[in-house]
């Protein structure tokens, strides 16, 4: 699995657990909701130091997380979310 794909299935993950919209989670990573879109579905490969500053500011908005920033490049399958644009959801 590419490290692309790693770190598009942990933030992800980290979004849904905080139970955030894009937009949110995109201000607390401290970047744009168009490129945490396109991270999140694996069109842009991200520097070393942006995934730095993303593991730091998920530390600043949880305290007890203590991500370091390999923890957002390794694959985790339990970190697998099924998300669904809001006009195909069922009610």
């Amino acid at each position: 699995m590419k490290l692309c794909e790693c770190l598009a299935i942990n933030l992800k993950f980290f979004r849904k657990k905080y139970g955030l919209s894009q937009e949110k989670f995109a201000e607390i990573l401290g970047t744009t909701l168009s490129y945490l879109n396109q991270i999140e579905n694996g069109k842009v490969d991200v520097k070393c130091s942006t995934i730095d500053k993303f593991a730091n500011n998920i530390n600043k908005y949880d305290k007890k997380a203590k991500i370091k920033p390999w923890d957002l490049t390794i694959f985790d399958k339990s970190h697998i979310t099924h998300f669904s644009r809001i006009d195909e959801r069922n009610n």
